[in-house]
């Protein structure tokens, strides 16, 4: 929206500063943040209202995290809306990038809020039909990848770009479809798994989402493009604007999400920001560095996956408890502890996905 002052920049110079993404970005961390601040009391106040005695906990979970009765859920709703009005405001509206991972964003916001609505009101940790759930996610996906393919350059639509090695692509044809929808759909259920602790998930989100903005801006920008040897995908670079906007976001939420959490993100929350992470690594053609960059997702999601089969074949378990943060609460860590160590481990993978763009 304020994009669109650039068109009165021929009369008033200082208007240009909004050609800028850089400015923009900006612009996009502190307006969601200050949305969320603004707003984030209301928001809460209203849900536990209408939610009464808020998320249901597992009985078969940490003891200690029967303390946390009541607490409301459904917080992805303040991040969803501080997200949103800041993209609307700052993002240039004519780029298509910045509507498909709105697109993905806000339907998996939707599927997320029907599940945690689910929960409250029937009082279980079970949410809708995980089936139908997985297909509205898969279909999503499919739908957004689709898109994607259209708006990329030829040589890059159908390209699966490998890290540290510029000349090497694979180019999947159809079969992209397949590798965008686990991306997409992988990365949101990956939040999900993660978020399960005071403050556990939407810090690695806001680390990843930091390293998947500058990402954007250099895939986007020819010139830097070229230096670092990473592939150009014209327009990306727009959605730097939209992860700044997820960092405001998810600052705000951090200020009542924080020990002991005033609220807890849901469903609503989660399921949108690793949908939108794993979209914006799809346009930028970056998808193997989020797995590293979003190498704690990866581990909580294979902690369950690992548990489950470990299970079923063998009768026994691998882990204490899944995902990975309560094994370890379950071996005597603090909440807090781990915490805070899952944080460290976000900051080095997301090192480790910086330095992708040099090592060419």
């Amino acid at each position: 929206m304020l994009y669109e002052l650039v068109n009165f920049s021929d009369y008033i110079n200082a208007l240009n500063v909004f050609r800028y993404i850089t400015f923009r970005t900006g612009g996009a961390i502190m307006t969601a943040l200050l949305f969320v601040f603004l707003f984030g009391p209301i928001i809460i106040d209203l849900l536990r209202i209408k939610q009464g005695r808020g998320q249901p906990i597992r009985e078969d979970g940490p003891q200690t995290h029967l303390a946390k009765r009541g607490t409301p859920t459904m917080g992805g709703l303040m991040i969803l809306s501080g997200f949103t009005v800041a993209t609307l405001l700052w993002a240039n509206l004519s780029n298509p990038y910045v509507w498909v991972v709105l697109f993905v964003t806000l339907s998996y916001g939707a599927i997320g809020f029907y599940d945690d609505y689910m929960k409250v009101t029937k009082r279980t940790v079970a949410g809708f039909s995980g089936k139908l759930r997985l297909s509205l996610e898969l279909a999503i996906a499919a739908v957004a990848t689709f898109i994607l393919m259209r708006l990329s350059t030829p040589e890059l639509s159908t390209a699966l770009t490998v890290p540290f090695f510029k000349n090497i692509i694979f180019d999947l044809g159809p079969l992209f479809i397949l590798m965008g929808v686990l991306v997409i759909a992988g990365a949101g259920n990956s939040v999900n798994l993660t978020d399960g602790l005071d403050g556990l998930a939407i810090v690695p989100v806001m680390i990843a989402a930091a390293t998947f903005g500058l990402i954007a801006y250099l895939c986007g920008n020819v010139n830097f493009a070229r230096y670092l040897q990473i592939h150009y995908v014209p327009g990306t670079g727009e959605l730097a604007i939209l992860c700044g906007a997820l960092i405001g976001a998810g600052l705000g939420f951090l200020w009542f999400n924080a020990p002991p959490a005033m609220i807890f993100m849901g469903d609503t929350g989660s399921l949108a920001l690793g949908g939108a992470l794993g979209t914006i690594a799809v346009a930028t053609k970056h998808e193997i560095v989020l797995a590293i960059v979003g190498g704690l997702f990866v581990i909580e999601t294979l902690s369950v996956i690992i548990q489950v089969v470990s299970f079923k074949l063998t009768g026994k378990r691998v882990f204490r408890m899944a995902p990975l943060h309560h094994h370890f609460e379950q071996k005597g860590w603090k909440e807090s502890t781990v915490v805070v160590r899952f944080w460290i481990i976000s900051v080095v993978l997301a090192l480790i996905g910086l330095a992708t763009l040099k090592l060419r």
